[in-house]
């Protein structure tokens, strides 16, 4: 026989991976929002020269970044769900695409900075650009850690998958999610208000 307690955890839902990675997911974005706050302030104090500044940046160029970062996502849903139906080989293939969007991310954003850089355009600019390498300049090494994470998850799939690896790939997955919630919130604050 069931006692309440125990028919109450049948249907409990947990959050995905580890209780750790979420409190670290949950400091780092109440950290963006102050960082997105203070952007938005600053930026009221001097419409005119953040909105000239922005027309120097490529709305397509973060729109494809967009595109990429949540396809890599895509492929990190998708490989959770083979890990949980052990389906081995497609795992690795999902980890390896999500890389690879990852990567193409990453090589445009270091092509956009060196463009920028080219043309004089630096953090001492002006305070819009400050902004912009910041902000993009920590979401930036935060896609580096997400993608070490992948890789060393990619890793580990190719030998073996039991134990705390659904758990360990569920952390990566929601710590890769988070990078894109940032970049998402980043996308339109920096290329496309005005």
């Amino acid at each position: 026989m069931t006692s309440p307690s125990d028919a109450a955890h049948v249907g409990a839902r947990r959050l995905p991976g580890d209780a750790g990675v979420w409190l670290f997911i949950a400091a780092d974005t109440f950290l963006f929002a102050l960082f997105f706050s203070s952007f938005m302030y600053e930026r009221t104090k001097n419409v005119a020269l953040f909105n000239d500044s922005q027309r120097a940046l490529d709305p397509a160029i973060g729109a494809l970044n967009t595109v990429l970062l949540l396809t890599g996502s895509w492929f990190v849903v998708m490989a959770v769900e083979a890990a949980r139906q052990r389906l081995q080989r497609v795992l690795v293939a999902c980890l390896g695409m999500a890389i690879a969007c990852g990567v193409a991310f990453g090589t445009i954003k270091i092509f956009e900075y060196r463009s920028k850089i080219a043309h004089g355009i630096t953090m001492l600019t002006n305070d819009f650009y400050m902004y912009y390498f910041a902000l993009t300049g920590l979401h930036f090494v935060h896609l580096v850690i997400g993608l070490v994470a992948l890789t060393v998850l990619l890793t580990k799939a190719r030998a073996e998958t039991a134990g705390d690896y659904q758990r360990y790939l569920e952390s990566g997955a929601s710590y890769w999610h988070m990078v894109d919630l940032l970049w998402i919130m980043l996308f339109p604050l920096l290329y496309l208000v005005h």
